[in-house]
C-alpha cells in the first residue's frame, strides 16, 4: 500500500484536515491534556520545534481564543504563546513566532523578553530529527534534542511548571528518565492513542519543575554527564547499561486518550460524498519554506536537463 493510500485510510490524518489542524499530531497533545490536564491555570506557554504549527494551533484554541472571547477578560489576562522553530511558520492567531535555535540558550532571552521578564507555566516540544530507521541512532539523537530543549526549559520555565517532550523509547530510555528526574519530581512516559503502535515515539510528561539547590543553568551539561556515568564525570559513557540490578529504573508509563476511540493503526473505510466517491481534502497549511525545497528544485532542474539532452539527441 502506497503512502498516499495509507494516509487516506489513517483516521487521524483525515480528521486533522476535517477539523482544520495542520497535522495529525494535534490529537496527541489534545489526548495528553485529557489525561494530565496540562493546560490547567496556564497563562504563558513556549512551543519548541513548533513548525508546521499543529501544537501551536492546539495552544491557541485551548488557551488564547477562549480567553480572548471571554467577556470579562482584559488584555493582560490573555495567555501568551511563543513558538520557536528554525523554519518559518504560517501565522496562527495569538501565537508569537520566534525563528531561532533551541540549542542556543540566547533564544531563551528572546522568549523571556516577550513574557516581560516573567517565566513560562508550560513548555512543549514535539520536535524530532529526520529519522534513519536505525532505532538506537534515532533514540540517541532524539535524547540529545530533548536535552537541548531542557537547556531552554531551565532558563524559561517557572518553578512548579510542566515540560512535555517527544521521546523515542529504546534501551537507554532509563538514562533520559534519570536525567529528567533531576529537575522534575514527577516524570511519566505516555503514549497517546493517536500515536501509532508501530512508532517508537512516546511523550515525557514532566511535572513540578524543581531544579536542584544551587543549580546554575550553565552547569547543565556537567550535571547531566555526572548522572550519565556510573563513576562520575571521569567516565562519560552516557549509557543506561549500568542501570541494572538494584540500580534499575522502572519508568511510569501510561496510555492516554480514549482507548475505545479511533485506532491509529487501523485502516478505516473512506467516507463517500453525495456522488458516491471519496473526496480528498487539501492540507490545511502546506510548509511555507520546507528544508527539502532546494532538493526539489535541483531534482526538477536535473530532469529538465535530461529532457533537453534527449531532444538534442533526437534532432541530431
Amino acid at each position: 500500500m502506497g503512502k498516499a493510500s495509507r494516509d487516506k485510510r489513517d483516521i487521524y490524518y483525515r480528521k486533522a484536515k476535517e477539523e482544520g489542524w495542520r497535522a495529525r499530531s494535534a490529537f496527541k497533545l489534545l489526548q495528553i491534556d485529557e489525561e494530565f490536564n496540562i493546560f490547567d491555570g496556564v497563562k504563558r506557554v513556549v512551543d519548541l520545534c513548533a513548525a508546521p504549527g499543529s501544537w501551536s494551533q492546539v495552544l491557541s484554541r485551548k488557551l488564547y481564543l477562549p480567553a480572548k472571547s471571554s467577556s470579562d477578560s482584559k488584555d493582560g489576562d490573555v495567555p501568551l504563546i511563543v513558538a520557536i522553530d528554525l523554519q518559518p511558520m504560517a501565522p496562527i492567531e495569538g501565537v508569537i513566532q520566534v525563528q531561532g535555535d533551541i540549542t542556543n540558550a540566547r533564544t531563551a532571552e528572546i522568549v523571556i523578553r516577550h513574557f516581560d521578564g516573567c517565566k513560562a507555566d508550560l513548555v512543549v516540544c514535539d520536535g524530532a530529527p529526520d529519522v534513519t530507521g536505525l532505532h538506537d541512532m534515532d533514540e540517541f539523537v532524539q535524547s540529545q534534542l530533548i536535552l537541548a530543549g531542557l537547556t531552554i526549559v531551565t532558563h524559561v520555565l517557572k518553578e512548579g511548571g510542566k515540560f512535555i517532550a517527544k521521546i523515542f523509547r529504546g534501551k537507554d530510555t532509563s538514562l533520559l528518565y534519570c536525567q529528567l528526574k533531576l529537575f522534575f519530581p514527577l516524570v511519566t512516559f505516555a503514549k497517546p492513542k493517536s500515536s501509532r503502535n508501530s512508532s517508537i515515539e512516546a511523550f515525557a510528561i514532566c511535572e513540578n519543575y524543581s531544579p536542584p539547590d544551587g543549580f546554575n543553568p550553565k552547569d547543565l551539561h556537567r550535571l547531566l554527564e555526572k548522572v550519565g556515568s556510573p563513576s562520575g564525570a571521569d567516565d562519560l559513557d552516557c549509557s543506561s547499561g549500568w542501570l541494572e540490578g538494584p540500580n534499575k529504573v522502572y519508568i511510569p508509563f501510561l496510555a492516554c486518550g480514549d482507548l475505545s476511540g479511533y485506532d491509529s493503526d487501523r485502516s478505516y473505510p473512506l467516507p463517500k460524498d453525495a456522488q458516491g466517491t471519496y473526496r480528498s481534502l487539501d492540507p490545511v497549511q502546506p510548509p511555507i519554506a520546507p528544508p527539502y525545497k532546494r532538493a526539489l528544485e535541483m531534482k526538477k532542474a536535473s530532469s529538465q536537463g535530461i529532457t533537453e539532452l534527449e531532444k538534442l539527441s533526437l534532432e541530431s
